[in-house]
């Protein structure tokens, strides 16, 4: 999706593109956007990839926004509130979709759906009411796995592609758990961190903001970055090469999980 400077989301779009680029005051400034490398297609050792399959399912129920939902800690209406999720994201302006982790009907006759939320704190869930929401499925699930330094694609719970990455450095670890894209950028060429962008739910447990960013991780291209394969050098996020990128954004989208495991 083509991001215009002129959005009025652009504030957003810049912290995030001033992230994906190398900043020397990174020691003393919390960065908004994390960058890790993914290239050149490889396989898993079937005990790992075995290991993985078994957290993945073959489809992922998804819950799209019609209009803004608050989260609540139960199904229940007058449950504390944990966040208002807007019904559009933040940079794209896409239906926010949420991975959906249970149901039910409650005592009202309300009908609540467990779902994933996106931001802090980290893989965090809450429940919504399922009115005002459309329901979706995705056949897709990415896993990235820190200790390999590989990012594994699945479909209906087969193992589709594998692709090297770097992974986050010591001082500034990918997080692990479990996570969603929330919405797909295409950059600007010749911007940091291009062509394309998948903005996760997930945020840095070491850097917290960045020009107003919120210490999100993204996976995302390496134009303008580099990074060597293979190793664990990033601020946290993940780059992907040029043509796995590619392949990614053609057919993952919104609400997707990903599940980022220290292996």
């Amino acid at each position: 999706m083509n991001i215009a400077n002129s959005s009025p989301h652009a504030s957003r779009l810049r912290s995030l593109r001033a992230a994906l680029r190398p900043h020397p005051a990174v020691s003393r400034v919390a960065v908004g956007l994390a960058v890790a490398a993914l290239g050149g297609v490889t396989t898993t050792s079937s005990a790992a990839a075995a290991g993985v399959q078994s957290r993945v399912r073959a489809t992922q129920q998804l819950a799209v926004l019609l209009t803004p939902h608050r989260a609540h800690h139960e199904p229940e209406a007058g449950s504390p509130s944990t966040m208002l999720v807007a019904a559009r994201r933040s940079i794209t302006g896409e239906q926010t979709t949420l991975p959906v982790t249970g149901s039910l009907t409650g005592p009202d006759g309300v009908r609540w759906l467990q779902v994933m939320l996106p931001g802090r704190p980290n893989s965090s869930t809450g429940w919504i009411a399922q009115q005002g929401t459309r329901e979706l499925q995705t056949h897709w699930h990415l896993v990235v796995n820190l200790a390999a330094r590989r990012v594994v694609v699945y479909r209906d719970g087969r193992m589709q592609r594998a692709f090297r990455a770097v992974v986050g450095k010591s001082s500034t670890p990918t997080p692990t758990g479990e996570f969603f894209v929330e919405e797909t950028l295409q950059m600007p060429t010749g911007e940091a961190g291009g062509p394309f962008a998948l903005a996760l739910s997930a945020r840095s447990n070491a850097l917290q903001e960045f020009e107003g960013g919120p210490g999100q991780i993204a996976i995302h291209g390496r134009d303008n970055l580099g990074g060597t394969l293979g190793t664990a050098a990033s601020h946290g996020c993940v780059r992907l090469g040029t043509a796995s990128i590619d392949w990614l954004a053609a057919r993952i989208g919104p609400g997707t999980p990903v599940t980022i495991d220290a292996g």
